[in-house]
């Protein structure tokens, strides 16, 4: 019988597992994933870690195989504007760095991620098991008996469900969501330019959503394109000439002439919160427990949060000889995350409506809120701090970059 069987091999299971496995190496902790081994080599998005996951990942030893593909976000610039406006005014801009030396953020190609996570998990010992899932389970009270998609049956003292924000597994248990669809789609995809970005960063607020620009390596930038679904469907449909004119709508020519590398993906936008977080034997971590609007970029960062937080729990509780899958020793990792989660949900859901609009008054109101943080340079270092993810008393010990 295993200690802890997680469900899904992307950032969030490979990450919880190597940090519940590192700092408890007694601990038979083993990974399923649903995909093809190679697969996770064909992601070409990047994604925006903060400072405090960052310092999760160096704890687990991953950073230094990231870092070198890693851009800092060095400034973040927002504008409120409509699409065809020929002058794009700045509202509000972030410096980049928490402390000396370090970003709030920095861009990574999910794919340098991942690697770097499987690598720690081979080093660790921690099998990754692919085209492979679970399709059934029960609680036998001293463990779950799970049926995989070959037909075996395993034993584990925990079941995690890591696998995505459209979880089987979360179903399976019985937890109900709060869900609704926002109507949106975000299109995701890589743009080379010709001048350099200089590591900013930029969130333009259009009428159909938010389009974000932020930087990668050798002058491209990811792209994260808020439209309404039936035009993002249209414009990844269009060909590349199509699309780049769209593009170049928004984007400027501040940076000199586009190229869409990579290809263009459309995912639909919408939140996801689970009413609980955890059952006996079974937790949530990642999309599978929350999946909110990208406006602020927190979504994937929620998901370390997740990781630290659970690991810190687990450890100490077999530290204590308790026992790893209670609901009292999961119920602790639902408290600490729970209200951190369901307040970024509230956010994320509120600036999307806000902002995603063209109404005369609150364009007026929410312009005037930006400008009035631009001039409050303490409020604006609160900001960046609670983005970075840092500098919160709460925090577990991983996302304060100390082992467990």
């Amino acid at each position: 019988m295993m200690d802890m069987l997680v469900v899904g091999g992307g950032y969030v299971g490979l990450s919880l597992a190597a940090s519940v496995k590192q700092a408890a190496p007694h601990l038979d902790v083993q990974v399923l994933e649903a995909a093809p081994a190679d697969a996770w080599k064909r992601d070409n998005r990047a994604s925006a870690i903060i400072a405090a996951a960052s310092r999760l990942l160096t704890v687990l030893g991953a950073w230094s195989a990231i870092e070198p593909d890693a851009e800092p976000i060095r400034r973040m610039v927002v504008t409120d504007s409509r699409t065809n406006d020929p002058v794009r005014p700045v509202f509000l801009t972030f410096d980049g760095d928490v402390e000396e030396g370090q970003p709030f953020a920095h861009m990574v190609p999910n794919v340098s991620m991942v690697g770097a996570l499987r690598q720690v998990c081979e080093r660790l010992g921690i099998p990754v098991r692919h085209e492979m899932t679970a399709t059934a389970f029960s609680n036998e009270g001293a463990f779950m008996k799970v049926t995989l998609s070959d037909g075996s049956e395993v034993r584990t003292r925990l079941l995690v469900a890591c696998d995505g924000v459209r979880s089987k597994l979360r179903d399976m248990a019985g937890i109900r969501t709060v869900r609704w669809d926002y109507g949106q789609s975000g299109i995701v995809t890589t743009v080379e330019h010709e001048r350099p970005h200089d590591g900013t960063a930029e969130e333009h607020f259009l009428p159909a959503g938010p389009f974000a620009t932020l930087p990668l390596k050798n002058n491209r930038s990811s792209l994260v394109w808020t439209e309404r679904t039936a035009d993002a469907d249209r414009l990844v449909a269009a060909d590349d000439l199509i699309f780049e004119d769209e593009l170049e709508r928004r984007f400027g020519h501040k940076l000199g002439k586009l190229k869409v590398v990579g290809g263009k993906r459309a995912f639909p936008l919408g939140l996801t919160l689970a009413r609980a977080f955890v059952a006996p034997r079974f937790a949530l971590a990642g999309d599978a427990a929350h999946g909110i609007h990208p406006i602020s970029g927190q979504g994937l960062n929620l998901g370390f949060k997740d990781v630290a937080a659970f690991a810190e729990t687990i450890v100490e509780a077999d530290r204590l000889g308790l026992d790893i899958g209670s609901l009292n020793t999961l119920e602790r990792y639902q408290a600490w995350r729970r209200f951190d989660t369901f307040r970024m949900g509230v956010t994320t859901d509120v600036l999307n409506r806000l902002f995603s609009n063209d109404i005369g008054p609150i364009r007026i109101a929410r312009d005037f809120g930006l400008g009035l943080v631009e001039r409050m340079p303490k409020l604006k270092s609160y900001f960046i701090g609670e983005a970075a993810g840092i500098g919160n008393t709460q925090n577990p010990r991983l996302l304060e970059g100390q082992s467990i």
